[in-house]
């Protein structure tokens, strides 16, 4: 019956094994739970080079052998990552950290591609205006839509990263040009 209770103490050990590396992960956990990984390969490697004549049991132990094995290589992976500074959740906490100055910069752009938004709708009323055309039909949606129905066309064909877009005259219609920026 010793190897039954061994067993299970493998599995309680694993799991809490698991539960500690996370909260290392997470940062919760100041250092790596070295001491209870030790533990836990000390236990598995008991039953290595014994039979087991249970069926059941040698396949939970099989079992538990396996999903240590993949969990250390998880973990070694992370660690590395984590020295390289490639670690997705460190960039979460760093980000965290760094407070509202990462968010500032998308809230700004958002704003300023609204504000793009309504100052090419203002220029493009004022120049259907001066060439005597209506104005009551256009509206801020409307040249929204044209926008983004052609800017991806636009930066797939120059390749560029963004397009500006302003308001020419031609031909005594106001029209829409799209000019490609490379920054």
């Amino acid at each position: 019956m010793a190897i039954a209770e061994d067993i299970a103490q493998l599995e309680v050990d694993l799991r809490e094994l698991i539960v500690k590396y996370e909260q290392y992960f997470f940062g919760i956990e100041k250092r790596e739970p070295l001491k209870l990984l030790e533990d836990v390969e000390r236990l598995a490697r008991r039953y290595r080079n014994v039979s087991i004549p249970n069926t059941m049991q040698r396949f939970k132990y099989d079992s538990l052998v396996a999903s240590l094995s993949v969990h250390k290589q998880k973990w070694v992976r992370i660690n590395r990552l984590i020295e390289d500074g490639k670690y997705e959740r460190d960039r979460f906490k760093m980000a965290l950290k760094a407070g509202d100055a990462a968010k500032k910069p998308a809230r700004q752009k958002g704003a300023t591609q609204d504000q793009q938004l309504d100052r090419i709708y203002q220029e493009y009323c004022e120049a259907r205006r001066a060439c005597n055309l209506p104005v009551e039909k256009v509206s801020r949606e409307m040249i929204a839509e044209a926008i983004a129905r052609q800017k991806p066309a636009i930066m797939e064909k120059y390749r560029c990263s963004d397009v500006k877009f302003v308001v020419v005259v031609e031909d005594g219609k106001p029209r829409l040009k799209a000019r490609p920026k490379s920054s």
